[in-house]
């Protein structure tokens, strides 16, 4: 597990040096294999606010921007990237900014109008090699902010090995309850913000009903569906967490749901609603299904004891392993249904070791997840989808629990 030092300071205040905090969780059992510290390729970028965009006067392919960088001022910049338009929040290197190994950024004057600085694109930042456009920071980066420190690239990441008996460590909320309580430390729950559907005219067209046929497989099993979605990038601070603990970025729904996964500790699925027929899930063996074609457009041989999540005319998703190819989110897909629910570790091991297919939510259940967690990420996804890809509530949520969790208490000696 992948622990970004930032992540953790989220749920939980320590001013202890990494060396502290990676000794007090190995003799925890919780063994830190190996401490990256990074460090970002650039300086003197702050986050800025395309206020005004007009055609360069002497030039067709150039624009002049107006932008506003907070405290640091507003300036006039010469930009070249098809994406800049009024109200994007943008990086905005200023003059004397470091980028990489080229000497630092002077005002130049351009086809006759002085730039002040200049508007960023990924390789300029040295993210990636796309040059392409300049890259879009969330709503909710800072005016004048510093973008390395919001696209966390100061940052260190902790590889701690989480023993197969530990599985609520594999969260960032699960090690930071580890090293609140190791440090004596105050921990923060995350925020959870409720649903926000209130009963509208979709909820007839977005309604859905869900089966538990294998019970004793799946004893929980919650859903929610959300309309109005737009499928696009995610924010880069998103982005760059999910690299950070080894994952790529797909779109902003299904980067919604890892986010939470690798958050909360609970795998999520997003399913196309529009390829769910009649809207009902059935969670059910595989039976007399002897073929489902996964995410990767591979073909996998299913065992008649394989768990499967389906419709009323095939299958949808290898439960707890992999979803398939004919109900992926895509860039068409403007209404999804969430899933979020509770699998049998053993299950889940079997079909994902017999397959060769283990993926980063089949890991999680595998070693067992909250049993009671299954509604939270719901919401804490939800929120999400809300803030990044507009998203609305098309339905309350639907929790089914034929076998309920007996509670457990613990006795402890605190003499």
């Amino acid at each position: 597990m992948k622990l970004p030092l930032s992540w953790l300071r989220d749920f939980v205040s320590i001013d202890a040096p990494v060396e502290e905090i990676s000794r007090r969780l190995s003799y925890a059992g919780l063994v830190v294999e190996n401490v990256e510290k990074l460090a970002p390729g650039f300086a003197g970028v702050f986050a800025a606010r395309v206020l005004h965009v007009e055609k360069h006067p002497n030039a067709d392919r150039l624009n002049l921007c107006d932008v506003d960088a907070g405290q640091k001022g507003q300036f006039k910049v010469v930009c070249g990237a098809p994406n800049v338009k009024a109200g994007m929040v943008a990086p905005l290197a200023l003059v004397g900014a470091q980028l990489g190994k080229q000497p630092p950024l002077e005002a130049a004057v351009i086809r006759g109008v002085r730039s002040e600085g200049m508007l960023c694109s990924e390789r300029e930042l040295g993210l990636s090699q796309d040059h392409a456009a300049i890259l879009a920071l969330g709503a909710d980066a800072p005016l004048g902010g510093d973008v390395a420190a919001y696209l966390h690239l100061d940052d260190t990441v902790l590889d701690v090995e989480v023993t197969p008996n530990r599985g609520d460590c594999l969260s960032v909320l699960g090690l930071a309850r580890e090293v609140a309580a190791l440090f004596a430390a105050r921990l923060r729950a995350p925020r959870l913000r409720a649903a926000h559907w209130a009963g509208s005219h979709d909820g007839a067209r977005f309604s859905f009903s869900v089966s538990i046929e294998a019970t004793d497989l799946c004893p929980r099993y919650a859903a929610l569906s959300m309309t109005g979605i737009k499928i696009g990038p995610s924010p880069a601070w998103l982005k760059r967490r999910l690299e950070l603990c080894g994952m790529r970025a797909l779109n902003n729904v299904v980067d919604a749901t890892n986010y939470v996964m690798l958050e909360l500790g609970q795998p999520l699925h997003a399913f196309d609603f529009g390829k769910i027929a009649g809207g009902r899930i059935i969670v059910r063996r595989a039976g007399d299904t002897r073929e489902f074609v996964t995410l990767d457009d591979v073909p996998r041989a299913l065992d008649p004891n394989d768990l499967l999540i389906a419709d009323s005319d095939k299958p949808l998703a290898i439960a707890g392993v992999m979803g398939g190819l004919n109900s992926e989110v895509g860039d068409s897909t403007a209404t999804i249904l969430l899933e979020s629910a509770y699998f049998e570790p053993m299950t889940i091991a079997r079909t994902a070791r017999r397959l060769g297919l283990r993926s980063e939510a089949s890991y999680r259940f595998e070693r067992g997840i909250d049993r009671a967690g299954q509604v939270g990420a719901l919401i804490r996804a939800a929120d999400l989808i809300r803030r990044i890809a507009r998203g609305r509530e098309a339905s309350p949520i639907a929790d089914f629990e034929p076998r309920t969790a007996e509670p457990r208490e613990i006795a402890l000696d605190l003499g």
